[in-house]
């Protein structure tokens, strides 16, 4: 029996070694943090997550994707508020097509508590000091006590600073990147109370879009709402900026002039909530002969605006699960191949997820950009099989992100050709505009 050692019990850490387990195979986790389950912890994180069809498919693969849908709450739009406090609302996909919001703790634990059904031992307060890669070898420290942990393969599940990829990042020929984005986020609260007395849809994600900033809003089962605010760390407007608690208010009540009855504790949440970075890694090769493998946040961290972060760990499992059926006694090959299928993919929502930051940051209150997308919905809903949006593609399919990526610019291309057309807000949806798109493609 192949024995596997898992650094990191997180979402994917976790969701890999149920897969692993159910092969039959001896599978160990340790993690640096205590049990979550004793006392539910967020651990900085952000508590909401947008989980997508690429991440049921990861969760269907080990039997809980129906559990999962029935704790979650289905988004089937975004709700924009302007400004002035107006709402529009814009629908993800077709009809029957949501994204789920889900607790990051619920999921975590739900999938730690499935992986000991499966026979997954879990070891917490497991501080990595040092990786022996060629004996998938990892020295662990718990109270003062070391502990060598040896296995046939070593899979480092343990995050954006990855003590696995360090011992990795020490190689011949390895590559490594990280950037931190110019913008941090902080959360806030909206009250059941004040959610439900204002009626805010439950079943959408709200987002108030300002130009150089905005703010996100996620439901939660209690009908309570997790706020999210992106912002510059420097400059005029910027969390350097806000410095007193007057600013703060004035701040709110200048751009989020709606949210101020919504969130009632929102100086003493601002003042108390951490500020937190975004930083996307990248690095390659994800593996070391067939003795070491990287996964999840380990191997590609992106920053959250597609909600595609936990959706593309969960696809690394369920990729790298289906390879094991075609390469189930040769694991260098197997390796070679997990990391040769995922790295064009991560790369590629890494950077749509950065497009996307600009979207729904700025674009999603330009009528232009409004009627562009109203053009793509009328035509993708009349010509299925010739074109689907590049959001489609990301969030309700299974089309490799670097495919969803290239044909996304090629339409794009072409949708850049057709606003220009004279009079487009007259004549959208016109048969002539149906068939000069046919044209192009």
């Amino acid at each position: 029996m192949k024995k596997i050692t898992i650094t990191g019990a997180g979402l994917v850490g976790a969701l890999q070694s149920i897969y692993l387990a159910k092969r039959g195979f001896d599978v160990s986790i340790y993690e640096r943090r205590r049990d979550m389950r004793s006392n539910l912890i967020s651990a900085g994180r952000s508590i909401n997550l947008a989980l997508s069809d690429r991440g049921f498919r990861g969760l269907d693969g080990v039997g809980v994707s129906e559990d999962i849908r029935k704790i979650g709450i289905p988004m089937h739009g975004r709700m924009i508020h302007d400004i002035k406090g107006d709402l529009s609302y814009q629908p993800y996909g077709k009809s029957g097509q949501s994204i789920y919001s889900v607790s990051r703790g619920g999921l975590n634990c739900r999938l730690m508590d499935l992986a000991e059904e499966n026979g997954v031992k879990i070891h917490f307060n497991q501080v990595c000091t040092g990786v022996e890669l060629d004996s998938a070898t990892v020295i662990f420290n718990k109270d003062g006590m070391e502990k060598r942990v040896a296995a046939d393969l070593l899979i480092g599940a343990d995050g954006a600073f990855s003590e696995v990829r360090g011992a990795l990042q020490k190689t011949n020929r390895f590559n490594y990147s990280q950037e931190y984005i110019d913008y941090g986020y902080k959360e806030l609260t909206i009250l059941p109370e004040q959610a439900i007395n204002a009626k805010l849809e439950i079943n959408a994600l709200h987002i108030w879009p300002r130009g150089d900033f905005m703010m996100i809003a996620l439901p939660n089962p209690d009908s309570s709402f997790t706020c999210t605010l992106f912002f510059p760390f420097e400059g005029e407007k910027s969390f350097a900026s806000l410095d007193s608690r007057e600013k703060v208010q004035q701040f709110f009540e200048e751009f989020f002039p709606d949210t101020i009855s919504l969130i009632p504790h929102l100086l003493d949440e601002y003042h108390e909530n951490p500020t937190s970075s975004m930083v996307i890694v990248k690095c390659y090769p994800w593996t070391y002969k067939d003795k070491v493998m990287l996964i999840g946040d380990s191997a590609h961290a992106v920053v959250p605006f597609y909600g595609q972060g936990m959706n593309c760990g969960f696809e690394d499992c369920s990729v790298f699960n289906e390879l094991l059926d075609k390469n189930p006694n040769d694991w260098r090959k197997l390796l070679a191949n997990y990391e040769r299928s995922r790295k064009s993919n991560a790369d590629a929502i890494a950077e749509l997820a950065l497009r996307n930051f600009v979207e729904m940051r700025d674009k999603v209150g330009d009528p232009k950009f409004l009627l562009q997308k109203k053009i793509e919905g009328v035509f993708s809903e009349r010509h299925p099989d010739k074109w689907t949006t590049t959001y489609s593609m990301v969030t309700f399919s299974h089309i490799p992100y670097k495919e969803a990526l290239t044909r996304g610019d090629e339409q794009e291309a072409i949708m850049q050709e057709i606003m220009k057309v004279p009079d487009i807000e007259g004549k959208w949806d016109s048969e002539e505009v149906e068939k000069m798109i046919l044209g192009k493609l």
